[in-house]
């Protein structure tokens, strides 16, 4: 371990292995997961069908170019546009890399139609969508900025969820305005269903695209596969990835028909994006979800879990205010001075619970979807022990 980089500040425990809900260490202690990978292994940990998927196909292609077709990728495709509604699919390797492909949609488009000036990308203060330059000009906030300037040129800012600063930014030079339906990384922080509806109303109507980010939000962590389902709002573009594959690398874009074609060859591409590996773990999570009624058990246990942090958030009134969030994508924000990462840190060390502190000194709660009703409820009960041995120490 001592070569990795440091660019990561890691806990003080080896994992070896996990099995549904819980990471196991290297010294045999079992961790409930409250984080999933931040939201990533919806089915948890080495869940049977996605390793049987897994070991079936690197048994039988693991890679062959996108210059030719193949079975896994074809077929996800056509499942994501079936279940979306959306055209067309492009997939490549992370959810950074999916906002790439997005925002180069987005200014081709508009030059294939003649509209050479509008090139900016708006997006929102408090967003997050990714760590190249590029999606990383699209993200307004500066502690990740800081010293990998310059900056590509082309983005611009409004406010969350302010639609008057939305209508005066969304001139004629904006090629599309990037947003998330609920804030993952600025502390989990819904959009208000009136700012989406207004900004589909003024993308259409001025030209420019609206593109959700749902890399975090989506994927069914709202209860339904699509964030835009929960919010009845369409957009030109999606962008996917952390659950997509339980665990895989894979992102994706999905198109609607009237921007399908803006990339064409040789616009843009990569080497080992939807390859036949993670997309047949990509299959095997959306046919595992359709067999056990995923949507309705995340948002039944998604209430479970916010009632519980509105009652932990009552009994501890000093350390938190209420809980906020959709489905099983929830926040519980503390109040100053303490501090989140603190509160995270003795839970995991004391409590063998595993959660994070996220944007402006919030609790991120993204458990596996799969989370039952009794690791709910102990997991709830950890969370408030933890809260109990700060308060008596203080």
């Amino acid at each position: 371990m001592s070569h990795l980089m440091r660019n990561y500040s890691r806990a003080p425990v080896t994992f070896v292995r996990g099995e549904g809900c819980d990471l196991i260490a290297d010294d045999g202690t079992r961790y409930l997961d409250f984080l999933a990978g931040i939201a990533v292994c919806a089915l948890g940990h080495a869940h049977p069908a996605i390793t049987e998927a897994v070991s079936v196909q690197a048994a039988t292609l693991v890679h062959c170019s996108n210059l030719f077709n193949h079975e896994p990728a074809g077929t996800l495709a056509d499942e994501l546009a079936a279940r979306s509604g959306f055209d067309s699919v492009f997939f490549c390797n992370s959810g950074t890399e999916a906002n790439e492909a997005a925002i180069k949609l987005a200014r081709k488009f508009a030059y294939r139609k003649g509209e050479t000036k509008r090139r900016t990308i708006l997006s929102c203060h408090g967003s997050f969508h990714g760590r190249t330059l590029g999606a990383l000009a699209a993200t307004s906030n500066l502690k990740y900025h800081e010293g990998f300037e310059p900056w590509p040129g082309g983005f611009s800012y409004v406010p969350f969820n302010d639609v008057a600063a939305l209508d005066a930014a969304l001139d004629d030079t904006v090629a599309a305005f990037i947003v998330e339906p609920v804030q993952g990384e600025s502390g989990i922080k819904p959009a208000d269903p009136a700012f989406l509806s207004a900004a589909r109303r003024l993308c259409s109507e001025r030209g420019a695209l609206l593109i959700f980010d749902e890399i975090q939000c989506g994927m069914g962590r709202l209860g339904s596969l699509f964030a835009f389902q929960t919010f009845g709002i369409r957009p030109d573009v999606i962008t996917l990835a952390k659950a997509l594959a339980n665990g895989l690398p894979i992102g994706a874009m999905l198109v609607e028909a009237a921007a399908a074609n803006a990339l064409q060859p040789g616009d843009h591409g990569t080497t080992f994006g939807g390859s036949p590996v993670p997309c047949a773990a990509a299959l095997a999570h959306l046919h595992v979800r359709d067999a056990i009624g995923l949507d309705a058990h995340v948002l039944r246990i998604g209430a479970l879990l916010k009632a519980g942090l509105a009652e932990v958030a009552d009994e501890f009134p000093e350390l938190f205010a209420p809980p906020r969030g959709i489905g099983m994508m929830l926040g519980l924000p503390v109040r100053e001075p303490h501090e989140a990462k603190t509160i995270a840190a003795a839970a995991l060390a004391q409590e063998h619970l595993i959660l994070n502190a996220a944007g402006d000194n919030t609790l991120r709660i993204v458990p596996p979807l799969v989370l039952g009703e009794l690791q709910a409820r102990e997991g709830l009960a950890r969370l408030q022990r933890t809260c109990l041995a700060m308060t008596v120490r203080n």
